[in-house]
């Protein structure tokens, strides 16, 4: 599949008779896509012909059940989808998608959609917060290819932020970086975090009164930068129905707040978990509720056929639904009499 070429394992041969199963699905079945990479005892490689090494990603080895529940110990392919649109939009490139047969796409077909209002997959200069990040590659990508300030965070739990740290520090480097493009440095007044965020949990009773992360760093953090950053990132943390208002919450509090307007946020989920659970999460009353609304959602395959959202298809096999992810861009609400630009649905 296109949007899986770019990932090898490392570490042992899988020589477990389970192993050698799982490694061969895709042969059995063909349609079949995985949409979960990686475990403790294997790493990632990621390799993008636009970057000048490969990406060796780490992910973190969870033994408690509630670590283990987070799945942050996996990479998804919605991460897999925004690093190639963030590298698309960033780098001029073709965004790869193609029109599929089910009617018009969610935007005007002769602007792709990175190229669209505010530059909308381009991070160069840009500060980018990323939620529930598990590997970070999207934040990973986005420090390489030109952003100037970028945050990593995830449920603030022991193994997984040591993970992601160990990541960051180790392929947030200008020898891993576009040519001419590093920014996250001293001399470029760049800077990289990694720091714990629970959803939800902000200060000064946004998510209820007195509420922090419990940890003092992180909790300063979130506080410091409420509307610092120009993109926000959410890839594939819709499974979880009951987190959806704390998600819109946490993405409202980082999301940048002023007169430009082009602040954006890019929220990437698969359809793997079921239709039913992600779609609310786009629901217009409850974003309006954060004071954000959606500026674009279609639906893309792992093989980049591009189709219009569709809140409810009926039934979906799970094979096929595997194959799709839902790709977001919300925005603030307009202020009223603001006709600069229309959204579109």
């Amino acid at each position: 599949m296109a949007l899986v070429s770019r990932l090898s394992l490392t570490g042992p041969a899988a020589d477990e008779p389970e192993d050698l199963l799982a490694s061969s699905l895709g042969v059995i079945f063909p349609d079949d896509v995985s949409n979960q990479h990686g475990d403790s005892e294997h790493g990632l490689l990621y390799t993008s012909p636009h970057l000048p090494k490969p990406l060796a990603f780490a992910l973190a080895n969870v033994s408690a059940e509630r670590d283990r529940y987070l799945f942050s110990h996996y990479l998804w392919n919605a991460a897999l989808l925004l690093a190639e649109l963030v590298e698309a939009g960033t780098l001029g490139l073709p965004a790869g998608g193609k029109p599929g047969e089910e009617g018009a796409l969610p935007w005007d077909e002769t602007v792709a959609p990175q190229e669209g209002p505010g530059g909308l997959f381009d991070v160069t200069g840009l500060s980018t917060i990323e939620l529930g990040a598990g590997t970070a590659l999207p934040s990973v990508m986005a420090a390489l290819l030109g952003a100037k300030r970028v945050a990593a965070t995830d449920y603030p739990t022991p193994p997984v932020i040591a993970t992601l740290k160990n990541n960051v520090q180790a392929l947030v480097t200008e020898e891993h970086a576009v040519p001419g493009r590093f920014r996250i440095s001293a001399e470029a007044g760049g800077e990289v975090r990694v720091v714990g965020h629970e959803w939800g949990k902000l200060p000064g009773g946004e998510a209820g009164e007195g509420d922090d992360n419990g940890d003092d760093e992180d909790a300063a953090f979130t506080l410091s930068n409420k509307h610092a950053f120009d993109r926000v990132i959410a890839c594939d943390c819709l499974w979880m129905p009951w987190q959806h208002e704390n998600l819109r919450r946490s993405i409202a509090w980082f999301l940048r707040d002023d007169d430009e307007d082009k602040a954006r946020a890019w929220v990437v989920a698969g359809f793997h978990t079921g239709r039913q659970k992600m779609a609310p999460f786009f629901d217009a009353a409850e974003l309006a509720k954060v004071g954000l609304e959606v500026e674009y959602l279609w639906e893309r395959d792992c093989d980049g056929t591009d189709r219009e959202w569709v809140r409810d298809r009926g039934i979906e096999d799970v094979s096929m639904r595997k194959r799709w992810l839902a790709v977001g861009v919300l925005r603030r609400i307009r202020k009223r009499g603001d006709e600069s630009g229309d959204g579109k649905l």
